[in-house]
């Protein structure tokens, strides 16, 4: 091993060794349980963020755990074609050099978009790779490839035989920026801070008005009723008559819907179905009359000439002061409301009435919200359940054609004599209905979550039910994703699943939250706090960065990203790094050591002689065996952080600051069979943390295990996952080694408080009837840790000196003469002024906790600050008086 832990100097080397040698691939034993993880697919020309880096840890770390376990593995990876990002970026591309996606035609245009997707595609694969995710590159998947694209067909023709997709117009979200239609998942809402309008309506044939409450006065001019909630009393006798709309001087109904918030504004309301969904689906409930504002364009049009081809910006002002001219204006009032915007672009979204494709939800939605309830498929954590239910027993029909080029063209043709529309895979020869041929394909392509909700199925070869890969992996075992796209994605693969393959595409659905910066904020260009992951493992290392969003978290709650663990995992690393250096450069004879271990524990005849085994060697192994224990179930309940975390102390703690330190006087011991006995356990001990560390940390750990003595013969990622040992359960000898523990401990902290060099050695006493054949076993590293000179056992404190300190734990006492350790009149003197020192505090925290004014007016934290510190100076006073 290299003197200085350095991941340069392996990372990348230790990965192409991987690669090369096929560990990522399933293994040939198509008896071994299968286990597989798809990887959400990542648009194909992104780059890999804090959150890929996470999403990605977590699946390597489960697919590098299982197959150790020995399970027929895999973990398939992808990229999606990002339909409207990928337009958005080759568009301004051509902007750029003068042109527009017209000027260049459909198909000239789609070849721009495939050279710019394999121009820049691929760079999150090798970042990837760089933080060590060990999937099947071999067996990669792109939405739009040959494979997926006819799974994209032939479902979109199979729903639609069914009746479950349709053409109709509809009011739907459209992307002015985008110039296409969105779904509603992809709307963001965000505060604006904004306007109210309060405009008054004259009842017709009267001198009074009905004032209704607006944000968006640009669009009265399309109103075609004013409507107030039915149980209203205020304007129960209103209701039936008809108002003048102002400017337009149009007479329109006043009308009653419960839809109406009696709160909001006045209580009563504009109603524009061509400009806003609930008063779209209010339109169609009353049938009202549908008036458009706004052009194509989203100009204004000609329903008054004067502001006719305005943006809509200036003509709300130019309303506005007519609306003020004619005392038609009541007030004006600041206003902040949520608005709709583009979840890619960030724009306004503007409600559209529009001919679209979609699919009919309601009924694909049941069986996907039975297989959640039924517990077929598992949320963890669970109460991510509710967005999923939420959004399925609340759902709309799902808008899915896109005003896109490209992405799936949707496989629809039109008969230009009769109208008939015709479905099919592949170009009809000729009309359906009327066998004319002359047929125009729908120019529309589809939403790119259509193509993505079949992933589970499409990637592993269907609409071909005989695949191998589809016979052997579906249904896949886990979704490791974030809780921002549950219904974007997850439920649309849940649904799509059940009804093409009438079964269910996973097992769990595992949400992590999202990485935020260290003061809780969401990451982003706008705020300049982004991290770069790729930079963070250029400076750390990958498995640094791979600690570092792990540790310390919960799964399905946001993760703040802190700098600071960067630097607890290097040094967690250098920590590994020096001790397995340590362990490594001590290992006597090869053969001898696994002699000895053969001696030990004997794997195939299962003959065990704990006899050879020191106190210390059983405490060590009955920690590690419990380690295992623990580490297997948290992983396998997806508890990953805390899994780490107990790895880490087991490591640091347990093995690095203790055992080590403890079995130092046995390495360097003069007897060769006490050096190969002490290095044996050295070597299972560490073997046995690093297979439990590798998923976590997978090159640091390689790098490791491939210097320590093996036994197998197998590189570490494709070794055996350690297994507990009914034969290494030492409950006695881990006690006993914990009181002894606490006394070394305690030893320190009393020769810090008093000063005593390290050099001045002390005698140390025992008092125990129970434990002296433990203490006798363990004298030599007590006397090491503990700075004794001489150590002595007895059964009573008879002829114990005077000056001695007293240190109790169960069935153990030990004395510490301090004769010639300390000088007794400075030590009076200090403890003389600490117990001062102390008395003043108690006096300080006594007096301000029985002060009213205190005690009424503090916040009940700061009160609790003050009563846990009075009762530790009470504490550190008791034992200054002893």
């Amino acid at each position: 091993m290299e003197k200085k832990y350095n991941p340069k100097d392996f990372e990348e080397k230790l990965y192409k060794q991987w690669e090369e040698k096929g560990y990522f691939k399933p293994n040939k034993d198509k008896t071994k349980e299968s286990f597989c993880i798809m990887m959400p697919p990542p648009n194909v020309t992104g780059k890999l963020h804090m959150g890929h880096a996470l999403d990605g840890t977590i699946q390597d770390i489960l697919i590098r755990f299982k197959r150790m376990q020995g399970y027929h593995t895999l973990w398939l990876p992808g990229t999606d074609h990002a339909s409207i990002s990928t337009e958005m970026k080759v568009v301004q591309k051509l902007k750029q050099e003068g042109k527009t996606k017209y000027d260049l035609g459909r198909e000239k245009f789609i070849e721009e978009a495939w050279d710019w997707t394999k121009h820049y595609g691929g760079t999150i694969e090798k970042q990837q790779k760089k933080l060590g995710c060990s999937c099947d590159w071999e067996r990669k998947r792109f939405t739009l490839d040959e494979g997926l694209s006819d799974a994209v067909l032939e479902q979109f023709v199979n729903l639609y035989k069914k009746g479950l997709i349709y053409k109709g117009e509809r009011m739907v979200n459209w992307c002015t920026n985008c110039n296409t239609s969105i779904s509603d998942a992809e709307v963001e809402y965000q505060e604006e801070a904004s306007h109210l309008w309060h405009i008054r309506y004259q009842v017709k044939d009267t001198n009074t008005y009905i004032t209704v409450a607006t944000t968006r006065p640009e669009t009265m001019l399309g109103d075609t009723a004013v409507a107030v909630h039915p149980e209203d009393e205020r304007y129960q006798n209103l209701v039936g008559k008809t108002c003048i709309l102002p400017i337009r001087n149009k007479e329109i109904p006043i009308i009653a819907d419960s839809f109406v918030e009696k709160e909001f504004g006045t209580g009563a309301v504009k109603i524009t179905p061509a400009h806003d969904m609930n008063d779209y689906q209010a339109g169609l409930r009353h049938n009202l009359e549908i008036v458009s504002v706004f052009d194509e364009n989203f100009k204004m049009g000609n329903l008054v000439p004067e502001y006719e081809g305005m943006e809509l910006t200036q003509a709300r002002e130019k309303i506005v002061e007519k609306l003020k001219e004619i005392g038609a204006l009541v007030k004006e009032e600041e206003y902040t409301h949520n608005v709709g915007k583009c979840e890619r672009c960030k724009n306004t979204i503007e409600p559209k009435i529009s001919e679209q494709w979609f699919v009919k939800m309601k009924e694909l939605a049941k069986p996907a919200i039975q297989a959640v309830k039924n517990d077929d498929i598992k949320f963890v954590p669970k109460r991510y359940e509710k967005t999923y239910f939420n959004w399925l027993e609340n759902i709309q029909d799902w808008c899915i054609s896109r005003q896109l080029w490209w992405g799936h063209q949707i496989p629809a043709y039109s008969c230009k004599d009769c109208g008939h529309i015709n479905v099919a895979k592949e170009r009809p020869e000729k009309c359906e209905k009327c066998g004319c041929n002359k047929l125009e394909r729908d120019p529309d392509t589809l939403d790119t979550w259509f193509s993505s909700a079949l992933w589970p199925f499409s990637t592993l070869g269907w609409p071909n039910t005989e695949a191998e890969d589809l016979k052997t992996f579906y249904p896949t075992n886990v979704l490791v994703t974030g809780y921002d796209i549950i219904f974007f994605w997850v439920a649309r693969m849940v649904f799509s699943s059940l009804e093409l393959m009438k079964e269910k595409p996973f097992h769990d659905v595992l949400i992590h939250g999202i990485v935020r910066d260290s003061r809780g904020r969401k990451m982003s260009k706008t705020l300049g706090n982004g991290v770069d992951p790729i930079e963070v493992i250029d400076q750390y290392g990958a498995d640094a960065l791979r600690f570092s969003v792990l540790s310390g978290t919960t799964m399905g709650n946001d993760i703040r990203y802190m700098p600071e663990k960067l630097e607890q995992a290097s040094n967690f690393a250098n920590k590994i790094w020096n001790a397995a250096k340590f362990v490594i450069s001590n290992l006597p004879n090869e053969e001898k050591v696994k002699e000895f271990c053969k001696k030990v524990y004997d794997h195939e005849t299962h003959q065990y002689n704990p006899d050879l085994l020191t106190l210390e060697d059983k405490w060590i192994l009955n920690k590690l065996d419990k380690l295992v224990a623990d580490v297997t179930r948290n992983i396998e309940n997806y508890d990953l952080g805390i899994a780490l975390d107990k790895i880490y102390s087991f490591i640091w703690n347990e093995f690095c600051d203790w055992y080590i330190e403890m079995v130092k006087t046995r390495i360097y011991s003069e007897e060769e069979e006490i050096r190969i006995a002490v290095s044996d356990i050295l070597n299972h001990v560490l073997r046995t943390s690093m297979k439990l560390l590798h998923p976590f940390m997978p090159f640091v750990t390689s790098e490791i295990y491939a210097n320590l003595i093996q036994y197998s013969g197998k590189e570490l990622m494709v070794s055996h996952w350690p297994e507990t040992k009914t034969e290494f359960m030492f409950e006695k000898e881990e006690n006993t080694i914990e009181k002894l523990k606490e006394i070394i401990v305690e030893i320190r902290n009393i020769r810090a408080s008093k000063n005593i060099h390290p050099s001045q050695k002390a005698d140390l006493i025992f008092v125990t009837s129970k434990y002296q054949k433990e203490i006798e076993q363990a004298k030599e590293f007590l006397l090491k840790l503990g700075f004794g000179k001489s150590l002595v056992i007895k059964e009573d404190k008879t002829g114990i000196p005077d000056d001695s300190i007293q240190m109790i734990t169960d069935d153990i006492e030990l004395y510490m003469p301090l004769e010639g350790l300390i000088d007794k009149e400075e030590e009076e003197k200090r403890l003389q002024e600490e117990k001062v020192r102390l008395q003043q505090e108690i006096a300080r925290c006594e007096k301000m906790l029985s002060n009213p004014g205190f005690v009424s007016k503090a916040p009940q934290s700061k009160i609790e600050e003050e009563k846990a510190k009075l009762e530790k100076y009470k504490m550190m006073l008791e034992k200054i008086e002893k």
